[in-house]
């Protein structure tokens, strides 16, 4: 039990990634810190449930390779990513097509090189690339190539401090075909030789006005576009920002879709297993927050120096009244096994009819083995918006088209329904909410900066260097920061 008067000088109050991660930067500069969780897990919305052998993801988000806070976030050193074969595959038609994968099957800067030849895009205006996370035992990294550009925390800043190696695919994509269209190349290729000020210099709009604006082929846009953003933002009528739709593409053009070797719980357990011993208390419930103590309904209050609220949107926003609580996308997870595994490899499939609830399914244990007792397949679906009442049966209906084969046989595991599963970017977007709220009082996680794992660890990096600044330089501890006199541009940074 926590000794009522217990003495520390930051409590963080919330074990998902972005608290954890905060902890361990707090730690690893000597400051005094522990962590309270109400949930008897760590991890928030990043959990994984376990059941006859099957690892299923509640919500399944899936990363990029190129997220640069997953090779700077200390804490990671043991973390695998599995990607996804090249590109994806879309269903339309009767037929699935893919389109995205890099030239050639080689190595994504080497297809935008080809890419930008044919669109004409600039030259000058390549970008480096860069390795994928690190791994804790060897593996065949992919074709070696330079660290890529921080895509969402600092434009112009340094590349990703620790690049690593990531798992290779169960699966690897054949060769981008002769028959895709070359504007999806071309549009790819624009958006990944954009510098990132540039992104964010564009005016901000939701994403569907965006893509409609910028005279792209109705093909380009509802036939890759439109899914494509959908499942990356979780949000079907792509009311999000633009310029977080505009990231979107960029890590999708500079990276591999991944996952989490062992499911999504993995990295949070990770970020937990590395700070010092004590670090982390679980079934705590917190009350309510000052600049200076925190009051617990199990153990009293704890008396500390700086308190930093890194729980959901709406819980931050009971504990810190006046906190803005954003909407939120509703995802639906729909897990099902068989041991007839469809012919699609480990590529994320989407429908670019919107012929059912289903925006993307993917046969998880082609592209992550662990997921699956051996002789198994786990294919997990996504359903975005408010499932129907018969959401399983709707699903297998959907994914007998999509997949083409009967799946009368396909035993359910498991359906995963969150209300509240991705902070909605709606436009106007603040990339950078402030993280400083008083000093003495802060608060982070992805509904400070984008709605993605990247968002949640930086805001977490941010949300540490305003304690540890407040902490170091002796400046009043209970003063509001000013009003913010940054352009949207440095903002950004």
């Amino acid at each position: 039990m926590l000794e009522p008067a217990y003495q520390v000088d930051v409590v963080v109050v919330g074990a998902g990634v972005a608290g954890l991660s905060a902890a361990h930067r707090l730690t690893s500069a000597g400051v005094t810190t522990v962590v309270l969780e109400a949930a008897p897990f760590v991890g928030g919305r990043m959990a994984t449930e376990k059941i006859d052998g099957f690892r299923l993801d509640r919500i399944g988000q899936p990363l990029f390779t190129s997220y640069p806070q997953l090779a700077r976030s200390p804490g990671l050193d043991a973390l695998v990513l599995r990607p996804f074969a090249p590109g994806v595959l879309l269903h339309h038609d009767g037929r699935r097509h893919r389109a995205g994968a890099p030239a050639g099957g080689g190595s994504a800067r080497s297809a935008l090189h080809a890419v930008r030849a044919l669109a004409s895009a600039p030259r000058s205006a390549a970008l480096p690339g860069g390795r994928g996370v690190r791994a804790l035992r060897p593996v065949p990294p992919p074709r070696s190539r330079a660290a890529r550009p921080d895509d969402f925390a600092a434009p112009g800043s340094a590349a990703p401090a620790r690049p690593g190696r990531f798992a290779p695919a169960a699966d690897r994509a054949q060769p981008f075909g002769i028959g895709t269209p070359l504007r999806v190349r071309a549009a790819l290729a624009r958006i990944a030789a954009t510098p990132v000020e540039r992104l964010l210099a564009r005016p901000d709009v939701p994403a569907a006005q965006a893509l409609a604006e910028r005279g792209l082929p109705a093909r380009t846009v509802d036939g890759f576009l439109r899914p494509l953003l959908s499942a990356l933002l979780f949000d079907p009528d792509l009311t999000t920002s633009s310029r977080c739709a505009d990231l979107a593409l960029r890590a999708f053009a500079t990276g591999r879709l991944c996952l989490p070797e062992g499911g999504a719980e993995v990295l949070p357990e990770l970020l937990a297993s590395t700070l010092p011993p004590g670090t982390v208390r679980t079934g705590v419930r917190v009350t309510s927050v000052s600049t200076n103590t925190v009051a617990t309904a199990e153990h009293g209050e704890i008396r500390c120096h700086a308190v930093l609220v890194a729980t959901g949107a709406r819980t931050a926003a009971t504990l810190l009244p006046g906190l803005r609580v954003p909407g939120f996308h509703p995802v639906t997870v729909v897990h099902h096994t068989t041991d007839e595994p469809p012919e699609t490899g480990a590529h994320l499939l989407l429908d670019a009819e919107r012929g059912g609830p289903v925006a993307h399914t993917a046969v998880v244990s082609r592209v992550d083995p662990s997921r699956a007792p051996a002789g198994r397949a786990l294919v997990s679906s996504t359903v975005l918006g408010t499932p129907s009442a018969d959401v399983d049966t709707a699903v297998r209906r959907h994914l007998a088209r999509l997949y083409g084969t009967s799946t009368d046989r396909w035993e359910t595991l498991a359906v995963h329904h969150h209300a509240e599963a991705v902070p909605a970017m709606g436009a106007p977007h603040d990339l950078r909410r402030p993280v400083r709220l008083l000093a003495g009082l802060y608060v982070c996680g992805d509904h400070r900066d984008t709605s993605t794992l990247q968002g949640a660890l930086h805001s977490a990096h941010r949300a540490a260097a305003a304690i540890l600044a407040d902490l170091g330089t002796g400046r009043p501890m209970h003063s509001a920061d000013p009003l913010p006199t940054t352009t949207p541009r440095a903002a950004a940074a």
